[in-house]
């Protein structure tokens, strides 16, 4: 049973359709992305998951529950964490104040558990551990994607869905990105990730399905996704 399966979901703003019949899975330890040009359906179907959107019609189940009308809270307390799109810090709080906002509804059964999960959040962002009493609207924006994934990780997710991650960042420092999250995946955790740079995404995804206008219209390998002439043409610029 995969940890995560989609089927049939719609959504709705108002009388406009954003996804529609979109079915997908997720198996445990896997790292899938949805790639797809702006407005094809990527973050309203991540709002879908989180809970944050309602659906028109469809299920959603995680770790075999059907989790379609749980609350977001709820949600998150089951292990489906979310890293917006925009990042989301909150610009008058520290460093240290973010990540623990992140764990706000997390119980742990230990202090040391909880200083194991702060632990493993500043091994993948060391910056992060030399920054803790920085206000974090003063940080750039490098530094506020790794605390938005730091603060998820927090919640010590089973599947940590990541939006955008690399909007509006540096070259380097996206590949800086995208190595962290490999390095999430490879200790553990699932992710499904939201992305339009495809060539980064692709190349480091088992498996990826591709967003038109809010119908899934191909599935199946990252890395032959990225060979695909078609996703070439539409998401590389190559002819």
């Amino acid at each position: 049973m995969p940890l995560l399966e989609l089927d049939n979901v719609s959504v709705a703003y108002g009388r406009i359709e954003a996804v529609r019949g979109v079915s997908l899975a997720v198996e445990e330890g896997e790292l899938v992305t949805l790639i797809g040009a702006n407005g094809a359906g990527k973050t309203t179907t991540m709002r879908a998951i989180s809970g944050i959107r309602p659906l028109s019609t469809g299920t959603v189940r995680f770790d075999g529950q059907d989790i379609t009308r749980m609350p977001a809270h709820k949600r998150v307390l089951a292990g489906v964490v979310q890293a917006p799109e925009g990042r989301g810090v909150f610009p008058g709080m520290t460093v240290m104040e973010n990540l623990e906002m992140g764990a706000y509804a997390r119980t742990f059964a230990s202090k040391a558990e909880h200083d194991e999960t702060v632990d493993r959040v500043f091994e993948l962002f060391p910056r992060l551990a030399e920054r803790k009493t920085q206000v974090g609207g003063t940080m750039s924006g490098g530094e506020q994607q790794m605390l938005a994934i730091g603060r998820a990780l927090m919640a010590r997710p089973k599947l940590l869905l990541l939006d955008e991650p690399s909007m509006g960042l540096a070259p380097m420092v996206i590949q800086q990105i995208f190595r962290i999250i490999s390095e999430i995946n490879a200790q553990g955790t699932t992710i499904l990730l939201v992305e339009q740079n495809a060539q980064q995404a692709l190349s480091r995804s088992d498996r990826a399905y591709i967003l038109e206008t809010g119908e899934v219209t191909t599935t199946g390998p990252g890395k032959d996704l990225l060979a695909d002439p078609a996703v070439k043409a539409a998401y590389l610029g190559v002819a």
